[in-house]
């Protein structure tokens, strides 16, 4: 599975943003999917998850409420839409697919993509 992040961007507080992942292969449809991010001098930190079916959804307490995960399954992409956005959101965000569920400190997904830089200004 390839995956390529895309809508990352600059953006001021409280506005919002709306990245895409695309993703290659046949069998997008039964891949968990989920978002991880990175800030500068930090570890890599789960962010959102949606299982295949779209059936549940798994967040970080940091942006339950303002995040949001959805999957088209028919053009094998998985969104994030980020609202009310802060500076503590600036970060590298990575898609990632695995065939198992992706939940916060579970193990690692399998797939990863390159990341897209997102920043938020004050």
């Amino acid at each position: 599975v390839q995956l390529v992040e895309s809508g990352g961007g600059l953006v001021q507080v409280g506005g919002s943003l709306r990245l895409s992942c695309a993703a290659s292969g046949r069998t997008f449809g039964r891949y968990a999917m989920g978002w991880f991010r990175q800030a500068p001098g930090k570890d890599r930190d789960f962010v959102i998850s949606i299982t295949w079916s779209g059936g549940d959804t798994y967040y970080a307490d940091s942006v339950k409420g303002r995040f949001t995960i959805s999957r088209d399954n028919a053009k094998n992409t998985v969104y994030l839409q980020m609202n009310s956005l802060n500076p503590e959101d600036t970060a590298v965000y990575y898609c990632t697919a695995d065939p198992n569920r992706i939940v916060p400190r579970g193990p690692a997904p399998t797939y990863w993509g390159q990341g897209t830089q997102v920043t938020v200004s004050s």
